[in-house]
């Protein structure tokens, strides 16, 4: 048999779209035919998955995982997205979905989960192409998150959920600091479930991107330039108006939404006093929506296609 190489294994992924692994499969099947194997793939349906792969995936589900490790625990959340809601109901991507989650809790980001081998030998980015050549649709594994602590809970919650974990937001909130778990994780839900609802930008006003403020005094100078404020008085109105956007976008300083007359800064130090742990605190969040930025093409929908494939 002729030598299988990385750069022949390489040179089949790129023109065929398939895994490594299916790559390096045809050609042990076709004795390193290159050619031959691009039919082998082929005649098994592997090759359709590269004809999807420029479709706009913009559906599909968010999950979420978790897991205990000592005194804490570490939370995942993945965007898997597809090309329509129809596929995202389909059992074989959303239990696709759950084991890449489970994945995520040991490979933070999404290079590293691409290359995680599941129970079958094969590699993430083996089983999304394997899905799209079996399920007929372009599919991403887009986004990966992960949060830690050593003390305390990551809390989650999923918002629009088709089955436990699964969803079209998900989020994870890390309360650090010691106290009763249970507590502390009804605590970090309803935290996630607010988080969920408002979309924080940041954790902190520390953390808050310099751009995204500096974009906001842009708007706010002009708006404030087209109203006919005297010129002298805008960049004080202008900075009274950004403390007021600090506030309306960063978790700490927003007004729990279950309860306005505390902010979230507010609510973990009474809970935490509460609890006996004045240091409780906010390790990080993570929320996940789906199809957040991607750029959706309009056109014929999936049954259009479909009708339009068959003559109907």
């Amino acid at each position: 048999m002729a030598e299988i190489t990385a750069a022949l294994v390489k040179d089949l992924r790129e023109r065929s779209g398939v895994g490594m692994m299916d790559c390096k499969k045809a050609l042990q099947e076709t004795n390193g035919d290159i050619e031959a194997a691009i039919d082998w793939l082929r005649a098994k349906g592997l090759s359709k998955a590269a004809k999807k792969a420029d479709r706009v995936a913009a559906e599909g589900l968010v999950a979420v995982a978790s897991k205990e490790v000592g005194a804490g625990e570490i939370g995942a959340a993945i965007e898997f997205n597809a090309e329509t809601d129809f596929v995202a109901r389909n059992e074989l991507f959303q239990n696709a979905a759950k084991r890449f989650a489970e994945l995520g809790l040991e490979h933070a980001t999404v290079e590293g989960l691409h290359g995680a081998e599941l129970e079958t030998g094969k590699t993430v980015q083996d089983e999304v192409t394997n899905l799209i050549a079996t399920v007929g649709e372009n599919m991403q594994l887009r986004r990966a998150a992960r949060l830690s602590v050593d003390e305390g809970v990551v809390a989650s919650y999923v918002h629009n959920a088709v089955s436990p974990g699964l969803g079209r937001i998900g989020v994870l909130v890390a309360l650090h600091g010691a106290g009763d778990k249970a507590k502390l994780r009804e605590l970090g839900r309803k935290i996630a479930m607010h988080v969920a609802a408002t979309a924080p930008l940041s954790l902190n006003t520390d953390d808050l991107d310099p751009a995204a403020v500096e974009k906001e005094r842009a708007v706010l100078t002009e708006k404030a330039r087209e109203e006919g404020r005297p010129e002298n008085m805008i960049e004080k109105i202008v900075s009274g108006q950004i403390a007021k956007f600090q506030k309306e976008v960063v978790l700490t300083k927003q007004n729990f939404v279950m309860d306005p007359d505390r902010t979230i800064e507010q609510l973990v130090a009474e809970e935490g006093k509460a609890m006996g742990n004045p240091n409780l605190h906010i390790g990080g969040f993570v929320r996940l929506a789906l199809g957040e930025g991607v750029e959706k093409v309009e056109g014929p929908d999936f049954a259009s296609e479909v009708a339009s494939m068959t003559g109907g």
